[in-house]
């Protein structure tokens, strides 16, 4: 009898134990808390909405995207764009980019991101070179811009069949932004809201 009373208490402990650890949703195992107020959702019966639970959009425009966009332009995943926001963004020596149209940024967005839609860094935008003087490149005498003290930049649009993002770092590659300086968040907002994460109320200052 107390062999089965100790087995039943045993068993009653890890249902309370398994019980907890399901709740305990982490955005990873081996990650310090983020110094950042950012977590993932507690429910974890939570589901896609709208926008982001289609699996299919015509081809072109939205297209599947690959994983290499450009020569010396990294791929990041979530992690490494929270690596990125902890340590760049909070630090001041990089910005996040949603190249999203306003009308979709306006929608949420995540934590810290600026909305510099696609056509901006355009070089048919007349306003290109102010934008590319505010992230940091310096004109040179020449008429040249000087990239040397500009921001790491990482982009991101609606997930991994959008252009806008790859486009836009295409804009500011043709401008002179140097590639080690630019990544591409690949899965953008789908990815994001697909696991999880924080969504932010966006500021559209357009």
């Amino acid at each position: 009898m107390k062999t089965i009373a100790c087995l039943a208490i045993f068993a009653c402990a890890l249902t309370v134990g398994g019980a907890a650890q399901a709740q305990d949703v982490r955005i990873t195992t081996f990650k310090r808390e983020s110094v950042i107020p950012l977590t993932r959702n507690k429910n974890m019966n939570a589901t896609l909405q709208r926008e982001f639970a289609r699996t299919s959009r015509a081809c072109p425009l939205d297209c599947i995207q690959p994983m290499r966009i450009a020569d010396g332009v990294l791929t990041l995943g979530e992690l490494e764009l929270l690596d990125f926001l902890e340590d760049r963004v909070t630090g001041g020596t990089g910005l996040l980019i949603d190249t999203r149209v306003p009308a979709e940024f306006a929608t949420g967005s995540i934590l810290s991101g600026v909305n510099v839609p696609v056509a901006m860094p355009n070089f048919e935008n007349r306003f290109r070179g102010d934008i590319l003087r505010a992230l940091g490149a310096v004109a040179q005498v020449d008429g040249s811009l000087d990239f040397t003290n500009a921001m790491a930049l990482t982009l991101y649009s609606g997930g991994v069949w959008s252009n806008d993002a790859p486009n836009a770092i295409g804009h500011l590659m043709a401008a002179g932004y140097p590639a080690n300086k630019l990544f591409y968040y690949r899965g953008g907002m789908q990815a994001w809201a697909h696991v999880g994460l924080t969504i932010h109320q966006s500021q559209n200052l357009g």
